[in-house]
């Protein structure tokens, strides 16, 4: 599989993990979410594939939450205050900008972005050959 098909899969598994995530704990999502799900996923992905993923955890978690956070904040931006869908708003949570972002859901992405990096790590491995991944938590 080529690299473009390898990253569509990449973005298909992640856009469909993250809807189903929204569909269980929120009760609905949106076609957006999916995008943005897929994204996130592929970039989890690819800083692991190319900086590596023995790089100590706490730096790859930290990593992909900013880009995750920054990439909501971006969309949010775009679907909820310029396209107006309203499709979240956080502007009765703590630590929030504009209604976008907010501390707690950063927090959770955190969460999320440790689950991705395994997740997309051995998928590249079982998926598409690539080497088996060796994690270190601290280094």
């Amino acid at each position: 599989m080529g690299r473009t098909g390898k990253y569509l899969c990449l973005i298909g598994i992640g856009g469909s993990l993250y809807y189903v995530f929204e569909q269980l704990f929120r009760g609905f999502s949106h076609w957006s979410m999916f995008l943005l799900g897929g994204i996130c996923f592929l970039f989890i992905y690819l800083q692991g594939s190319k900086i590596g993923w023995d790089e100590p955890l706490w730096k790859q978690i930290l990593r992909c939450d900013i880009f995750v956070v920054s990439m909501e904040f971006m969309t949010g931006i775009v679907v909820n205050c310029m396209w107006h869908m309203n499709v979240w708003d956080y502007t009765d949570m703590p630590f929030q900008i504009l209604g976008q972002i907010c501390l707690p859901f950063a927090i959770i992405f955190a969460g999320l972005c440790a689950v991705g990096i395994f997740l997309s790590s051995y998928l590249a491995c079982y998926l598409f050959g690539e080497e088996k991944p060796v994690f270190h938590v601290l280094r």
